[in-house]
Formats: structure tokens, C-alpha cells, sequence
């Protein structure tokens, strides 16, 4: 039987109002399908087996999902998003690649599922986006099962680092973290997941990070052109003019920024991550 996620307490986390600093507009989705567990869940993998029920929180368009179901099958497989916007494309996915994995909109903060559901929880780059990410912790770790894992991965905005020097790509990551403080998110998120899990009660943790790099000249494409994209039509570009942070020229700017960068022959970008693997 399909798996339905629902608010199980409407007065949960009732005052808590998260606003996702990206949005799901194509040039985001652009960046989120080359996501797979391969270069997205490097801490995760090496735990997994066939037969282990898995919970995919934040799923966007699922790749990463589909991708972990291949390593839990036959277990049991859910992707969850806050937004309904992603999930057709992630369920088209699941149909195409034979994944068995479904899809459903829910809230972290209140996941409807009993205690001890799931033997591995799951969130990528999601934490960084919530205004009360201890909260979702305690919830991830709620449904997952004695001995089972709560595994979380996010970036750390301030190790973004790129050559060449761009003052438009300076501009870009001080609007970056402009939206994303005045949605009350937490831009440098890696550095914090340890002690958001000491906060929310958990201590048999084990903390690594990761990196991504792009430097060739498909990556810079990619990346270059999801960005400028972002920069002039997408939930960031709107928040950005809306909160004051940056006028539509100044967005303009970030956007050939970028493509300046993308077409660098000796462009290069890393960021790292934060991981956790939570024992619960």
C-alpha cells in the first residue's frame, strides 16, 4: 500500500513558516537532476543493503531517491517534498527507470508515519533551508528505527571559492546570503549539523565532509548557466528584488557574471559539504 504523509498534528511547528530560498523554477531543477547518490550521498552508500526501508526527505525531483532505491531494493522506498511542483517529474522518473520508489508531499517538521518506519533517513541539502532545523532532526530521527541511520549532507556557502575573481560573483553570494538570513536559513549549514544534532538529543554521530568541483568546460556550462538562470528567474530572484537586497539590473550583472565565469577556459569552483551519520 502506498505510503501517504500528512501533518499528523496541524498545531505542530505552527508558527514556523519556511520559505525555500530557491524555488523549483527549471533553472534549479537544472542543478538538482544531475544530483545521484553517487556524488550526493558519498557518507550514505557504503551503509546500505537490499531489503532496508528508506525515507528521502526534501526529494525535489528524485533522482537521488531513485538512485537509493536501487541500493535498498526490494525495500521499501518514499520521496518527500514540501512542495507537490517536483514530484511528477520524480514519479515519471521512478516509472521510466523502474524504481521502485513513491513520491508524496509532507512536512518534516510532522511526518505522518509511526515511530520506528524507516531503517535509513534521508536529507540532502535540506536543513540549510529551515528555520528550525533541530526540530526536523528530532522528527527524522522519530521515524527511523532502533539501530536504524538519519543521514544529512549540506553545504557551507562560505567555502565557495571560484577563479577567475568576479566582483559580480561577489555580489552574487552577498545576495545569496541576504534572501537566505532574511528567511531565517542558515547558509553555512555544514558547519552546524553537528551541533544541531547534539541540540536535538543525538550523540552517536559521525561527522565528514565532502566536496563538489567543477572545472571542465561541461561542468562550467552547467553550472554557469543554472545560476544565471536563478539569478534572473527564479524564487531567489524574486526574493531578492522583494526584500531590497537587489534591483533587476544588479541581478542582470550576477547573471553575466556567471556566464563570464561558465566561459572561462580557466574557470574552476569547490564548495564543500557537511555530513552526518546519525546512529539511532
Amino acid at each position: 500500500m502506498r505510503e501517504q504523509f500528512h501533518c499528523m498534528d496541524s498545531t505542530v511547528q505552527a508558527d514556523v513558516v519556511d520559505t525555500y530560498t530557491h524555488g523549483h523554477a527549471e533553472p534549479v531543477l537544472q542543478s538538482h537532476r544531475w544530483r545521484t547518490a553517487e556524488n550526493s550521498a558519498p557518507h550514505l552508500l557504503p551503509h546500505l543493503r537490499p531489503g532496508l526501508d528508506l525515507l528521502d526527505v526534501g526529494c525535489g525531483p528524485g533522482t537521488i531517491t531513485v538512485d537509493l532505491a536501487t541500493h535498498v531494493a526490494p525495500g521499501r522506498v518514499v520521496g518527500l517534498d514540501l512542495s507537490p511542483a517536483p514530484l511528477a517529474e520524480a514519479r515519471e522518473l521512478a516509472a521510466r527507470t523502474g524504481a521502485a520508489a513513491t513520491f508524496t508531499v509532507g512536512d518534516v517538521y510532522a511526518l505522518d508515519a509511526p515511530d520506528d518506519a524507516f531503517d535509513v533517513v534521508h536529507a540532502h541539502q535540506v536543513l540549510q533551508h529551515l528555520t528550525d532545523p533541530v526540530a526536523a532532526l528530532r522528527e527524522m530521527a522519530r521515524v527511523c528505527r532502533p539501530g536504524g541511520l538519519v543521514a544529512v549532507r549540506d553545504v557551507d556557502y562560505a567555502t565557495f571559492t571560484w577563479f577567475p575573481a568576479d566582483a559580480g560573483l561577489d555580489r552574487w553570494l552577498e545576495v545569496y546570503y541576504g534572501v537566505a538570513r532574511r528567511n531565517a536559513a542558515e547558509p553555512d549549514a555544514g558547519r552546524r549539523l553537528l551541533a544541531w544534532a547534539h541540540a536535538a538529543g543525538l550523540r552517536d554521530v559521525t561527522a565528514t565532509t565532502s566536496s563538489w568541483c567543477y572545472a571542465s568546460p561541461d561542468e562550467r556550462e552547467w553550472w554557469g548557466n543554472s545560476w544565471a538562470g536563478r539569478a534572473t528567474a527564479s524564487s531567489f530572484a524574486e526574493q531578492a528584488v522583494a526584500y531590497g537586497l537587489a534591483t533587476p539590473v544588479e541581478l542582470e550583472e550576477v547573471a553575466a557574471a556567471w556566464l563570464r565565469w561558465a566561459a572561462a577556459d580557466d574557470g574552476w569552483l569547490g564548495m564543500m559539504h557537511g555530513e552526518l551519520l546519525i546512529r539511532v
